[in-house]
């Protein structure tokens, strides 16, 4: 078969690349941006997809991220492309720090203090059994609750940042375009006079 490895990987080294990029994170990260940045669409599409992205990584709906961040996306005509890159800032580095901010807030919004009422064991339990609905009161509803003000804040302030580089990476890009369209049009002047 083309492209396959020599020596197969063990588990462990797979995993270790479930979590973490083979790179570098900041050689992937990097790619990914420039990605984002050179997507085929105005500022406001990549930077509303992203957005979009962002907020749904925020909700606890593990497994609806791409959807929930595509509809949004074409609600804010954003680009779905981008809105899916968006959803990369929920991942396993992120997503207890994001899940622990939200349900504390959620717990705070709900009753303006921080009750414990459902244990890791619990969480297990009714997830291995599949009782969501004993679920949503205790944890689901508070995460959804405080995944929306955290969800907004974050979205707009990558919303803000990505236009603001879209527009100056597309700018750029139309004066290198326009240079180098002024330098063929000069030789082939050139060419044509003598």
């Amino acid at each position: 078969m083309l492209f396959k490895r020599r020596t197969k990987e063990t588990l462990g080294e797979r995993l270790k690349t479930a979590f973490w990029p083979r790179r570098s994170l900041q050689r992937s990260v990097a790619y990914l941006v420039k990605r984002t940045l050179r997507l085929s669409a105005t500022p406001h599409a990549i930077a509303a997809g992203i957005a979009a992205g962002v907020f749904a990584s925020f909700t606890p709906f593990m497994g609806f991220h791409f959807l929930i961040a595509a509809a949004l996306a074409w609600i804010l005509r954003g680009n779905l492309v981008a809105s899916a890159f968006g959803t990369f800032i929920g991942n396993p580095l992120t997503f207890p720090f994001i899940w622990g901010a939200t349900l504390g807030l959620g717990k705070f919004i709900l009753r303006g203090e921080h009750p414990s009422s459902i244990g890791p064991k619990d969480v297990g339990h009714l997830l291995w059994h599949l009782e969501f609905e004993k679920l949503w009161e205790p944890l689901l509803k508070p995460m959804a609750i405080g995944s929306l003000p955290l969800g907004i804040v974050a979205a707009l302030v990558l919303y803000v940042l990505t236009r603001g580089a879209a527009a100056a990476f597309h700018e750029e890009r139309r004066k290198r375009l326009a240079e180098r369209a002024r330098r063929r049009a000069a030789a082939q002047a050139g060419a044509m006079a003598s």
